[in-house]
C-alpha cells in the first residue's frame, strides 16, 4: 500500500490536486490573518508590551504574504519551507507569555497557526497533519499555567483537524490519480481499436489476397503466398493479444482470473464457438495468459491452414485438479510429418506457441489430427 501512496506525490494528477488545495489555503491564510489582527486589536489592553505585540502581528502578516507566494510552486514545497512555516507558528505561541503575561487566555497567533498545520496536511497528508497538530498542541500546553475547558476544545479540534485534512487530501489525490489512469486507459483502448480496424480492413485483407492468389498461380508466387499467410497469422496474433489485455485490477484479491471469461472473447472473432462451464474457473493470471495465448495460436493455425471460412470450437472443462481446453476445427487435418519438417526448417510456431507454453505450466498438449480435422487438448493442473 505504501508504494502507490508515495508514488502519487509526483503524479501530475496528484500535483494538480495539491496545487488547488494550496490555492484554497492561500485564501484561508488571509481569513485567519484578518481574524488574528482583529482579535489582537480588540484585546490590545491585555498586552504588557504593546509595541512588541504590534511587531509580532506585523511579522505574522509578512510571513502570511511570503507563504502564499512560496507555496504557489511545486518545486518550492520542500521540507525547509514547511519546517520554517511551523517554526513561525510555534514562535507566535511562545512569545505570548512575554507579551501578555503568564496568566493569558488567548495566544497572540490564535487560529493563525492552522495555516502551517494545513500546509503540512496537504503536503504530507495524514502523518503531516498529525505531526503539525501534535507540535502546536504540545507548545500551547507548555506555555500555559492553567488549562481550561476552552483550551481543551481548541487543542482537541487541532488534533483531529490535522489528520482529517490530511486524509481528505490523500483521498482527493488518489481519486485524481485513479481517474487520470482510467482516462489514459480508455484513450489507449480507443486508439488500439482504431488501429486494429485499420490493420484488419487494409493489411490483413491484402495479405489474405496475396496468399490465395499465390496458391492459385503456383511456383515462386506460391512461396510468396505462403510468406504472406505467415505474416497475416502474426498480425492476427498481435491484434488478438491486444484485444485480450486486461485492465489493471481485473484479477481478484489473490491474483486469480476467470479463464472462462477470457476464452469467451474468442467468439468475438466470428468463426469460433466457445463452450464454457456455468461457473467461474479461477486460475493464476499468468496461467490464464499462457493458456489464452496457446488457444490463440491454435486458432491462428486454423485461419492459416484451413481458411478464413473454417469453423473452430473451443471447449473448457474444469476438474478439481486440472482444467482441459480443447480446440477443434473441421479442416483436412495436418499431413503426416508436417510438424517435424516445419521444426526442421526453423519454424517453431507449434512447438513454442502451444506445446512450449503448456509444458512450462506443468501440463500437456496433445494433438489429434486426421481427415476429421485437428484437435488440440491442452491440460493444465489447477494447483
Amino acid at each position: 500500500m505504501s508504494g502507490p501512496r508515495f508514488a502519487a506525490y509526483d503524479d501530475p494528477a496528484a500535483r494538480s490536486v495539491q496545487d488547488r488545495l494550496f490555492r484554497a489555503l492561500a485564501f484561508l491564510r488571509v481569513v485567519l490573518l484578518a481574524n488574528t489582527v482583529g482579535l489582537n486589536v480588540l484585546r490590545r489592553d491585555n498586552f504588557e508590551h504593546p509595541t512588541a505585540a504590534l511587531l509580532v502581528v506585523l511579522g505574522l502578516a509578512a510571513w502570511t504574504g511570503f507563504a502564499i507566494w512560496a507555496y504557489r510552486e511545486w518545486e518550492s514545497r520542500k521540507p525547509p519551507l514547511l519546517v520554517a512555516d511551523l517554526v513561525v507558528a510555534v514562535l507566535g505561541l511562545v512569545v505570548t507569555p512575554w507579551l501578555k503575561g503568564p496568566d493569558f487566555n488567548a495566544t497572540v497567533a490564535g487560529f493563525w497557526v492552522m495555516g502551517a498545520m494545513f500546509a503540512w496536511a496537504i503536503r504530507w497528508r495524514v502523518l503531516g497533519g498529525f505531526v503539525a497538530a501534535a507540535t502546536l498542541c504540545t507548545v500551547d500546553l507548555a506555555i500555559r499555567q492553567t488549562f481550561t475547558q476552552s483550551n481543551y476544545g481548541n487543542l482537541f479540534l487541532l488534533m483531529i483537524g490535522g489528520p482529517i485534512i490530511g486524509y481528505v487530501c490523500e483521498s482527493l489525490q488518489r481519486s485524481a490519480v485513479a481517474l487520470n489512469s482510467a482516462e489514459r486507459l480508455a484513450a489507449t483502448e480507443a486508439e488500439r481499436a482504431r488501429l486494429a480496424r485499420a490493420v484488419h480492413d487494409g493489411v490483413l485483407q491484402v495479405l489474405a489476397l496475396v496468399q490465395r492468389r499465390g496458391g492459385e498461380i503456383g511456383g515462386d508466387a506460391a512461396e510468396l503466398g505462403r510468406l504472406a499467410g505467415e505474416q497475416e497469422q502474426r498480425l492476427r496474433s498481435l491484434i488478438r493479444a491486444q484485444d485480450s489485455l486486461r485492465p489493471p485490477g481485473f484479477a481478484d484479491g489473490d491474483g486469480r482470473v476467470d479463464l472462462a471469461v477470457e476464452l469467451a472473447r474468442f467468439e468475438e472473432h466470428g468463426f469460433t464457438t466457445v463452450s464454457l462451464p456455468g461457473t467461474q474457473v479461477l486460475l493464476p493470471a499468468h496461467t490464464v495468459d499462457e493458456l489464452v495465448a496457446a488457444v490463440s495460436a491454435c486458432l491462428d493455425n486454423v485461419l492459416l491452414h484451413v481458411g478464413r471460412s473454417a469453423r473452430a470450437w473451443v471447449l473448457l472443462e474444469a476438474f478439481p485438479d486440472r482444467v482441459v481446453v480443447s480446440v477443434r476445427d473441421e479442416g483436412p487435418g495436418i499431413p503426416a510429418g508436417r510438424l517435424e519438417s516445419a521444426q526442421g526448417e526453423g519454424r517453431l510456431g507449434v512447438v513454442d506457441s502451444i506445446r512450449g507454453r503448456i509444458t512450462d505450466l506443468g501440463g500437456t498438449a496433445e494433438l489429434s489430427t486426421g481427415s476429421y480435422g485437428t484437435e488440440w487438448e491442452l491440460t493444465v493442473p489447477r494447483v
